[in-house]
């Protein structure tokens, strides 16, 4: 057995020990980290197939994005897992039945496969480009900026167009909230920021505004 077989049973073997600790531990923190590790081994074996454009990806975007954000509202949030858990036998035929749909179409899936009722597509016959000529990461820039920079730009739009949704969707004005208007601080001039009074000495106004009630002489 070589050193790359090791490594890809090693990373393997921790991808799937990972997983099953993220969907059967019961601290959530504990899950997310598990999850860190998952995603840090299929790093792994996307090197060890070449793929160092995908594996960098994972790690950038999954592991320094995605799973931190999850680790900080688990942490932020006090969620009430007694309560999330009180509807759990009401939920279980349904989900169960669920469960076995799927677990059906993957038996399905599987038996057509290895039972040879699944055809790959044709595959060429040298890669594109040509082993050695570019590297991974220059081949998937050059096809994505060149033959597909269209459909590149256009999932930018949406991306886009889907964040400034969001933003609306729950940027809501209360009344009850003060907010900051740089407008109207600019315009503010001392006819409208100083108001002059006049207190006559003596009265409970004037009582007021030094502090306190006016002794007798």
């Amino acid at each position: 057995m070589n050193l790359a077989a090791v490594f890809f049973y090693l990373f393997a073997g921790l991808t799937i020990a990972s997983a099953l600790m993220v969907i059967t531990t019961r601290n959530p923190v504990h899950a997310v980290l598990f999850l860190i590790l998952a995603f840090f081994n299929s790093a792994g074996l996307f090197l060890l197939l070449g793929a160092e454009f995908i594996a960098m990806t994972l790690v950038i975007v999954y592991v320094g994005a995605v799973a931190v954000l999850f680790l900080f509202v688990v942490m932020m949030l006090d969620i009430d897992f007694a309560e999330l858990k009180s509807g759990y036998s009401k939920f279980l035929p349904i989900g169960t039945l669920i469960g076995v749909v799927l677990l059906s179409e993957l038996v399905l899936v599987l038996g057509a496969w290895f039972g040879g009722g699944v055809k790959l597509a044709s595959v060429p016959s040298a890669p594109i480009p040509k082993t050695g000529t570019l590297t991974n990461t220059e081949a998937i820039g050059q096809i994505l900026y060149t033959d597909y920079v269209y459909y590149f730009e256009l999932a930018g739009l949406i991306l886009l167009v889907a964040m400034v949704g969001a933003i609306v969707l729950t940027l809501h004005h209360r009344k009850d909230v003060k907010r900051q208007n740089i407008a109207e601080q600019i315009a503010r001039n001392p006819a409208s920021a100083i108001e002059m009074v006049q207190v006559k000495s003596g009265s409970a106004s004037f009582s007021k505004a030094v502090g306190g009630k006016r002794s007798e002489p």
